[in-house]
């Protein structure tokens, strides 16, 4: 197993349509199973209350290579944010890993040696939407995780690209002029 692929971090924000808050901003870890990647994957296999985690799986009894475990953000406080996160998301996490293996983002022979934690967001407003659309759920979430994927095994942005842009890019939550909020 090539050292390369010890401990890989990204991120990545996908917005939703117009006024849906199906808004994804997954934040992983792919790593192999025997370094702290794996060790870190097996210390989330117990539950938390309203912190439920669950495998990445496209149906029943097919759990995707590399391992996924999905970690929510926020705290489960209904059944209707279970359905969301067990239904459209795990199915747009899922998707995106095995796409990701497909399309040789990630390493086919080695999807058996690799783990990957997926840190989850969905707005807690979702579960009590009776318009929300699940497939713009379905779509942020399944961009975002082949893109936080794509970043993750191309160590990106890169270290050059984050000092050029230093002074040039604000986080959208806070104004370091003013120290309010930017939205």
């Amino acid at each position: 197993m090539s050292d390369s692929y010890w401990f890989r971090t990204g991120e990545a924000t996908v917005f939703s349509s117009e006024g849906q808050g199906t808004d994804a901003m997954p934040e992983i870890l792919i790593g192999d199973v025997k370094g702290p990647a794996g060790h870190a994957f097996a210390n989330l296999m117990g539950q938390t209350a309203g912190h439920t985690r669950m495998f990445a799986i496209r149906a029943t009894n097919q759990q995707v290579r590399p391992a996924t475990i999905m970690v929510p953000k926020v705290t489960i406080k209904s059944s209707a944010y279970v359905n969301l996160l067990g239904g459209p998301v795990q199915s747009a996490v899922a998707d995106a890993v095995i796409d990701s293996v497909a399309d040789g983002v990630i390493p086919r022979l080695q999807a058996n040696e690799l783990c990957i934690i997926a840190m989850i967001w969905i707005d807690p407003s979702c579960a009590e939407n009776p318009e929300l659309d699940r497939k713009d759920l379905y779509r942020t979430n399944y961009e975002a995780m082949k893109l936080a994927i794509s970043r993750a095994m191309s160590n990106s942005p890169s270290i050059d690209e984050l000092i050029a842009n230093r002074h040039k890019i604000f986080h959208e939550m806070y104004d370091p002029e003013t120290g309010e909020s930017q939205w």
